[in-house]
This record gives C-alpha cells, structure tokens and sequence, in this order.
C-alpha cells in the first residue's frame, strides 16, 4: 500500500514460539487460545492465505486486519476487509493496523504485523517541507494510538 509506514514485523517472535511448542516448552492450549470473536472476524471479514497452520497443519490460515485510531471513534478496534483499507487511508488522517493470523481449525492466532496508513503519509512525501514533518513525528509530538490490552492478547506481542 502506497501510504503504509512504521512497518513492525513479528516473525521472529512467531518462529520463537512455534520452536518453544514444538521442543515442549510450551502446550498447544496456550497457543491455540482464539476467542470467538477473533474466530468470526476471520470468517466474516479475514483475507484467506494459502500458507498452512504452523500448529494443525490442516487448514490453511486467515488474515485479519483490525484498525485503530482517533478519527475512527466507535469503529476503532473493528475487524476489516484488505480491500476497505486503501479506501479509508484516503479518507482518515492516520491509522494503526494490526494484522493477526488465525487457524478456525484449532485457533492458533499470532499478530504478524501492525503498520500506520492514512493520508498524513501523502502529505509528507508530497510537500516540500516533508522533512520537518517528519522530524516533528520523530520528535514525540505525533500521537500513536493502539488497542486496549485486551485486544492485545489475541495476537500475543
């Protein structure tokens, strides 16, 4: 996606879990945990993927995008389509996107990346002052939002 910044790539604490699970370290149930609520978000609104479970190996495994932020008030924490997310970065100034993997075999479910979109991206890039519009975010002014501790088990960080 054109407008997609501060990309956060959790593979290797994926791959760190999956080697504790299968050396036995730790039990399936610990990380087999989906809620219903992550399990119908996959069904209604997941992108699916042709990458098999890492636990089941039965079924292949379904993306779901939650999005977050202040311009979204009561749609903050909702689950969304890949598709709706170029239309609302046109639209929304800035928001977060975590993107959680689910097994609806047996529930394994992993946060595998979170990144911001929006249209603030656009304006830095475009204008000539970019640069100090950047610095400006670097330097702490910026507001990052992010979902409450409960929706950040679901995709254990």
């Amino acid at each position: 996606m054109r407008t997609q910044r501060q990309v956060v790539d959790y593979s290797l604490q994926k791959r760190a879990l999956l080697r504790d699970l299968h050396n036995g370290k730790i039990g399936t149930l610990e990380v087999c945990d989906a809620s219903p609520y992550l399990k119908n978000a996959a069904r209604f609104h997941g992108e699916p993927t042709d990458e098999r479970c890492p636990v089941c190996r039965r079924d292949n495994l379904t993306l779901v995008h939650y999005i977050y932020g202040d311009e979204l008030k009561q749609s903050a924490g909702q689950a969304r389509k890949l598709a709706e997310l170029p239309v609302l970065a046109m639209t929304l100034r800035e928001f977060q996107v975590f993107v959680v993997e689910v097994c609806q075999t047996c529930a394994w479910n992993h946060l595998i990346e979170q990144y911001l979109l929006g249209r603030d991206a656009l304006s830095t890039d475009e204008s000539p002052r970019g640069a100090a519009a950047a610095a400006s975010s670097a330097s702490g002014r910026h507001r990052e939002t992010g979902p409450s501790s409960s929706h950040r088990r679901e995709g254990r960080q």
